[in-house]
């Protein structure tokens, strides 16, 4: 009996330790599921594809490194959509450097992604002009209210980083 010593077409050879990744990789879920808003998120965005649309405008106002906004564009464009816009905002530079980063990294163009450094008032009061459809935003104190304000004019569905006072996922 002859035994061939090269791989059949279409089964791709990788290493042990590679092998031992993937199997890793598949069972881990991904870490921006962990965020609590996200099954309302995706509540969401199921939601908005059932009652037929195409588009999705979601910013992210307190990005950091950018995980939350980037996972929540890839589910939407696995969901259907096929114009997507993400905008991250963050003050620290070093976050954004980085969330621009994995956001080089996207290869689909249905998918529009920004990432900048701003004051977060500041770009809230942006946001009111063309209200995002979804807009994840820090937590509020009370003494924080204008900023409560802005995001229900900034975002048609507010998802609060944790419960507050103004916390509402509709408005």
């Amino acid at each position: 009996m002859r035994y061939s010593t090269t791989t059949p077409a279409g089964i791709l050879w990788m290493s042990p330790a590679a092998a031992v990744q993937a199997v890793a990789m598949q069972g881990a879920r991904n870490p921006a599921e962990k965020d609590r808003r996200w099954p309302a998120m995706l509540r969401k965005l199921k939601g908005l594809r059932k009652r037929g649309r195409h588009s999705i405008r979601i910013v992210d106002a307190d990005c950091g490194a950018g995980e939350l906004l980037i996972h929540a564009v890839r589910r939407a464009r696995e969901l259907g959509f096929v114009a997507i816009e993400g905008r991250g905002i963050d003050s620290d530079p070093r976050l954004i450097a980085d969330a621009r980063q994995a956001a080089a990294r996207q290869a689909d163009p249905a998918i529009g992604l920004i990432f900048e450094k701003a004051d977060l008032n500041r770009a809230m009061r942006e946001e009111t002009e063309f209200p995002a459809d979804l807009l994840l935003c820090p937590a509020c104190k009370d003494d924080e209210r204008e900023l409560a304000k802005l995001a229900h004019a900034a975002g048609e569905t507010v998802f609060w980083d944790r419960p507050t006072k103004h916390r509402g996922e509709k408005r």
